[in-house]
């Protein structure tokens, strides 16, 4: 729980570095740069994601987010980060693991998001790594769980990638778009992982 108090007081002001990305947790600041990459990318996340409320990119609704986001932290229920070029400080994308559970599980799920201009470059690549390290490192935990449609091509490369293994099917797991469907499981130990990024924290 090393890195948990150490931002929860003020995780905007800290980071996860990699060699081509950075990791922080979302602030007020990122509004614009948030509602601008969702826009330009919806048709691409929409098939992916729950149904957008019509205020999904509205000022109001990111502050939502960002208070469940910090309640969330404060209370070790999920971490949720922007990925960020580090070059150019350019936000890419969003990245998190929710649900987490402690006592005998030591578990959480991930989540993630790119914007449509930056996938397929391994920004994403990165960036799970990064978080994959600070999940097992720093939270803890034990197991990273993740779930993805069959239709997810992308998604599944990226899983299998960073060392994931394919679990299992679940019919109607999630609904996305407001239909439960079906998703293929995968899940990581923190004895299988081998980071390929050294991340740093700055503080």
């Amino acid at each position: 729980m090393r890195l948990f108090r150490s931002l929860s007081g003020n995780a905007g002001s800290n980071r996860l570095e990699g060699r081509r990305t950075f990791l922080r947790a979302p602030v007020e600041r990122d509004w614009a740069a948030y509602a601008d990459l969702r826009a330009a990318s919806r048709n691409f996340l929409e098939p992916w994601e729950p149904t957008w409320p019509p205020d999904a990119l509205s000022r109001d609704a990111f502050f939502r987010r960002l208070n469940r986001y910090t309640s969330d932290w404060r209370d070790d229920k999920g971490y949720s980060m922007f990925v960020f070029e580090r070059e150019s400080a350019a936000l890419l994308g969003g990245i998190s693991v929710s649900n987490v559970r402690r006592g005998v599980a030591q578990t959480g799920t991930l989540g993630y998001w790119i914007g449509e201009a930056h996938a397929g470059q391994g920004y994403m690549r990165e960036g799970l790594d990064l978080l994959l390290g600070f999940c097992f490192t720093d939270l803890g935990l034990h197991r990273v769980e993740a779930a993805c449609l069959p239709s997810n091509a992308a998604s599944q490369r990226l899983l299998l990638a960073s060392g994931f293994s394919e679990d299992g099917f679940a019919r109607k797991y999630l609904k996305i778009r407001g239909v439960w469907q079906d998703h293929l499981l995968f899940s990581l130990l923190a004895e299988d992982h081998q980071p390929t990024t050294l991340y740093r924290l700055d503080k």
